[in-house]
């Protein structure tokens, strides 16, 4: 377990001594910061019917934070330890399989919150706007944040596997990026079936990341997407943790 913590505070600090975790942290910002200015363009003052959660659900600027950050954070993690020669050093260390990989997808989950944090202050920003006490509900945010968590555990995880197979950070990144599309493109596919036969409804219900969000984004929290998330995140990592013993054998 020591081990596994110093591996964490390792993948942890490397994002914060390099370019590319304050190069996430201040596009965040900007991207929040252009949210809120065109939000307050938008609605000039009008009453809206949803939580302010749903209404930042809607914008581009939160599906981008999420689809764009997730590969910059975890293109590092297994590609900069092949790239600069450390990976073999790394495997060579009385640490197994599982504890460089659980590492290495915690400390690019605890950077994924720390960056998700000024979501929560763009919230309550907007809050002196609204004269609706229910529009900035603890129960809605905390709803809301659990969907965040759980979407960046799935591309953190995705993240890793993509890191994992490649020693570029940005063909590492470009994959990441592929799958995480990907997976956010099947969302419109399970609209495409809300008429159709009961059986695919059901299917694709499950992996309508769209729909999950604003479940989320309304208050609304189902055991079902809690199990897709986590099912997948544990699959995903699964497979990383049998490329990484793959190569030690090599």
């Amino acid at each position: 377990m020591l081990a596994y913590w110093t591996l964490v505070r390792r993948e942890l600090g490397s994002h914060f001594f390099s370019w590319t975790g304050y190069v996430v942290i201040a596009a965040v910002l900007l991207l929040l910061g252009l949210s809120f200015v065109d939000l307050l363009g938008k609605f000039n003052g009008e009453a809206i019917d949803q939580p302010l959660t749903g209404v930042f659900y809607s914008t581009l600027y939160f599906w981008l934070i999420l689809l764009l950050a997730s590969p910059v954070i975890t293109m590092r993690s297994f590609a900069h330890e092949k790239a600069s020669g450390t990976f073999e050093t790394l495997m060579t260390t009385p640490v197994g399989d599982w504890q460089v990989v659980l590492a290495k997808f915690t400390g690019a989950l605890v950077f994924y919150i720390l960056m998700c944090l000024p979501l929560l202050l763009w919230v309550f920003l907007a809050r002196p706007f609204s004269n609706d006490p229910s529009a900035v509900d603890v129960g809605t945010i905390c709803a809301t944040l659990i969907g965040i968590l759980l979407w960046g555990c799935l591309c953190m995880s995705l993240g890793c596997l993509a890191s994992a197979i490649t020693r570029s950070q940005i063909i590492a990144a470009i994959l990441s990026l592929a799958l995480g599309i990907s997976l956010f493109l099947l969302s419109y596919i399970s609209m495409s079936f809300a008429s159709g036969p009961e059986w695919k409804m059901q299917i694709f219900s499950h992996i309508g990341l769209i729909e999950h969000m604003k479940d989320f984004a309304r208050g609304v929290v189902d055991t079902r997407p809690l199990v897709f998330y986590l099912s997948f995140t544990v699959f995903f990592l699964f497979i990383t943790q049998k490329v990484i013993e793959s190569r030690r054998w090599k």
